[in-house]
């Protein structure tokens, strides 16, 4: 499953340069114009790295920092912070609030991606896969275990990585080439009847209402 980063940046040249960036080398990215946008939008899951810009209208990075480390299901995610400002008592600001790194503007990319990479590794070590929840589903990754209602489902192998790498993108909608690559490692398209068969079997495992078609793309986790 890719790593999950968020951006909270009010520059949309850098905010989207950052997002083409991170999600070309293979992350999954949600990309937010403010701390505001980010606290009111529907989560699911916890990410794995934050990149905030401190200089941010209303809700300044700090404050989301503050938020994030006093939120029990965030308070250990890895935090980077983008900045223009030089002076270290900025610095100690971040650091002292929180932030596990700081950058300062302007930045190289491979730079950001260097310590966002060490961020990531020095942090998940022995670090285990959150319970992933859908409604009355409940999907352990770490045990490999799926209840639906408190009740065990049994799947197979490759039934339980599509549904775990749907319902970790839920909303979103997959392709069904793009399912062949993350679940069988198929690295070329056409060979969609694999994906579709073993949707057709979670349905009946499950029950529908879980896993939509969307005409034409592929599949995604209601």
């Amino acid at each position: 499953m890719a790593e999950t980063i968020v951006i909270v940046e009010d520059d949309e040249s850098i905010r989207e340069m950052l997002r083409y960036y991170f999600r070309s080398v293979g992350y999954h990215v949600e990309s937010y114009e403010s701390g505001e946008a980010y606290f009111e939008a529907e989560r699911e899951q916890v990410p794995s790295l934050f990149i905030l810009d401190i200089m941010l209208p209303g809700m300044d990075g700090l404050e989301i920092l503050r938020r994030i480390r006093s939120d029990p299901a965030l308070k250990d995610v890895p935090t980077l912070m983008l900045t223009a400002r030089t002076s270290e008592m900025d610095k100690v600001k971040g650091l002292e609030s929180g932030a596990d790194d700081y950058v300062v503007k302007p930045f190289g990319i491979m730079e950001l991606q260097a310590r966002v990479k060490a961020l990531l590794r020095r942090t998940g070590r022995n670090k285990t896969e959150e319970v992933i929840i859908c409604g009355d589903l409940e999907i352990d990754p770490a045990a490999r275990e799926v209840r639906k209602a408190g009740v065990p489902v049994e799947l197979t192998y490759k039934e339980f990585e599509l549904l775990k790498l749907l319902a970790s993108r839920r909303g979103m909608v997959l392709s069904r080439d793009d399912i062949l690559q993350a679940v069988w490692d198929y690295n070329f398209a056409g060979e969609t009847r694999t994906v579709d068969m073993h949707v057709k079997t979670l349905r009946q495992k499950l029950g529908e209402g879980y896993i939509q078609t969307v005409r034409g793309v592929g599949y995604k986790m209601a």
